[in-house]
């Protein structure tokens, strides 16, 4: 609180001299608290948990993480979104479940094959145009945008370009070692990332740094990776010697430029360490102490360093064991940039954690996961959830459920769900609630199944109890035969996604409203058809249907609590399919259900939605109608 005097023997003149000066301190203060920060976010590609000195693992090279770490805040219980590389991402761009997202699996996904019990859901093959992500909120506020390194949620229209994204550097994935460059195109994403940070130093900017690094295939310079060659893995420690000087000549670039007071800079990775055999050569990594890796609803698979340095905000050289999620770093970084999510882009999945980056606790909360997929790393389709200490993880192939906790037994060893009943119960409860909230997309039995092939690859040996052996060659002959199974099983078969087209999307903004109350509702939060309050409103939309065939039918639709139970009905072609609304927390809370299949001709098409009740305040809020064709 600000206070003003007058002292009797100063001059009239003097006193507003120096009102004036109060006045210019006041707004320059005022200024200062306001100042947008810079984001750096560098994302590691297959880093797991234990990859880091700064985590434990001595024997790799990490001098400028750590220092970082001791700038900053380590988090030493931090969550993906997903333990594989595209749901993560989209979730990390989002804010959103990948579950939410209908985006679960990498792109363009294991095949369904009869060494699994399960047939797998049809995934979105690519992160839909009309998902928000934080690079366009951040542009939209006046950051400067860039992508160096890697994206993996869509390719052409579907790319960083449409997503938010001013400025796009995407180098393959492999380079060839040389003098000057990595195994990853490390120093072409960090030169171009350096040319960026400078020719925005005098605006805000949000610097995405997606490395391939370590993913497979492994490559490393020579010389460098003669100097770990007696290293669980030779080129895997060099590669992680390698990203490790390139955050650095990142943190030297902001630094240099005087911008490290302001900036924040983050660390993190998509998923767990890849600890099994899966190319030649590898495995690469283990995760230890934790279980399993990439591709796994165990710790391993999902737990990833993070730090992250604001020195205008962060004290140097904390710790946080509170579990966060990657999700949180959506809304986070957006409250940082003065950006109100609930008035830009509606609800999201993740929370804040800017309470705990200024050292101030925040309430418990269970953390969820829904994995319908299989993975090429022998992860099974599953659910999990964290609650406080515990951890259950539910196996959809045969319901089977497993109960850890965490603070006694971290390893995941030993399996309690039957000594702690009543836990197991409740958080099975939560779960099955949890899916039906986000829209959860679920499996359905593969008339196909062969259980011998399946025992020979996920049972005996199981790929998730595999302990490494003292380095990745002696490791490597045990699982060679295991890995051969793996390919073969899939080999010839694709990923089950949509397509980048063929599809029809019928957005809200584009719908023909016929009624007293419903209309399009364009804030940036919003986008729906909303004010559902008259029964008797309704909305079609006019089309072309590219091809004849068969298509799913899929509503993106959101109902806050209390206002759920509308029965509506979609006429098509001459036929009406129906479904029931379902509450979601929130009518800008979207989730993605199949309402069923549909016969039609190559064509002109109109497709009406019409409610037949409400019993609630409103039907629902819808944004989009999407007409999918089917094989």
């Amino acid at each position: 609180m600000h206070r003003f005097w007058i002292s009797p023997r100063r001059s009239w003149s003097s006193l507003c001299l120096g009102f004036l000066l109060c006045l210019v301190a006041i707004s320059s203060s005022a200024a200062q608290e306001t100042v947008r920060p810079n984001i750096v976010l560098v994302f590691a590609d297959d880093l797991g948990i234990s990859d880091l000195a700064c985590y434990g693992r001595a024997e790799h090279n990490t001098p400028r993480l750590d220092a970082l770490a001791t700038e900053g805040m380590l988090f030493r219980c931090a969550y993906t979104a997903q333990p594989i590389c595209s749901p993560s991402r989209a979730a990390l761009m989002t804010g959103k479940y990948p579950a939410r997202l209908h985006l679960t699996n990498y792109l363009p996904g294991r095949a369904d094959a009869n060494t699994q019990r399960m047939l797998q859901p049809i995934i979105e093959g690519q992160l839909p145009t009309e998902e928000v992500t934080i690079a366009e909120l951040l542009r939209d506020a006046g950051y400067a945008t860039g992508i160096f390194g890697k994206w993996h949620l869509g390719g052409g229209r579907f790319g960083p370009a449409a997503q938010g994204f001013d400025t796009v550097f995407l180098p393959p994935g492999n380079s060839q070692p040389t003098d000057t460059e990595g195994g990853k195109s490390e120093m072409a994403i960090t030169m171009a990332a350096e040319a960026f940070i400078e020719a925005h130093r005098d605006e805000p900017f949000f610097c995405y740094v997606p490395h391939h690094t370590p993913h497979i295939p492994l490559g490393a310079q020579p010389e460098r990776e003669a100097r770990y060659g007696d290293r669980f893995h030779p080129t895997y420690a060099a590669m992680i010697d390698m990203l490790d000087e390139c955050v650095g000549r990142l943190i030297d670039k902001v630094d240099q430029l005087g911008l490290k007071e302001n900036t924040i800079f983050i660390f993190t990775s998509d998923n767990g360490g890849l600890h099994v055999l899966e190319f030649p050569g590898n495995p690469p990594t283990h995760c230890r102490p934790f279980r399993a890796g990439k591709g796994y609803l165990y710790e391993g698979g999902l737990r990833e360093p993070l730090i992250v340095r604001w020195p205008a905000t962060i004290a140097a050289g904390t710790e946080c064991d509170q579990p966060v999620v990657l999700t949180d770093l959506v809304p986070t970084l957006l409250l940082a940039a003065g950006v109100d999510p609930a008035r830009t882009v509606g609800p999201l999945d993740g929370r804040s954690i800017l309470p705990l980056w200024k050292g101030e606790p925040l309430a418990d909360r269970d953390l969820y996961w829904h994995f319908p997929n299989y993975t090429n790393q022998g992860g099974l389709p599953g659910g999990a959830i964290r609650s406080g200490r515990w951890k259950l993880i539910e196996f959809f192939e045969d319901d089977r459920l497993e109960l850890y906790d965490l603070l006694a037994d971290p390893s995941e060893t030993t399996n309690v769900a039957a000594a702690q009943a009543d836990v197991t119960a409740d958080l099975h409860a939560k779960l099955r609630t949890w899916r039906e909230r986000v829209g959860a997309q679920m499996m359905r039995p593969n008339p196909n199944f062969d259980e011998a092939a399946h025992h020979a690859l996920y049972v005996d040996p199981d790929p998730s109890s595999l302990i490494a052996e003292a380095t990745a060659a002696a490791t490597e002959p045990l699982w060679q035969e295991w890995r051969a199974a793996m390919n073969v099983a899939v080999q010839g078969r694709r990923g089950i996604v949509t397509p980048a087209q063929g599809d029809v999307r019928l957005m809200a903004s584009e719908a023909n409203v016929h009624g007293e109350r419903l209309r399009y509702e364009p804030e940036s939060f919003k986008n729906v058809l909303g004010y559902w309050t008259n029964v008797d409103d309704w909305a079609e939309w006019d089309f072309e249907v590219p091809a004849a065939g068969k298509y799913e039918i899929e509503v993106l639709q959101g109902c806050g609590d209390g206002s759920g139970g509308a029965e509506v009905a979609i006429e098509i072609n001459g036929e009406r399919l129906t479904f029931v609304v379902q509450e979601t927390g929130h009518f800008q809370s979207m989730i993605q259900r199949t309402i069923g299949e549909v016969e039609l001709p190559a064509g002109p098409m109109n497709l009406a939605v019409r409610p037949q009740s409400k019993p609630g305040v409103a039907v629902m809020d819808l944004r989009r109608v999407v007409l999918r064709p089917l094989p």
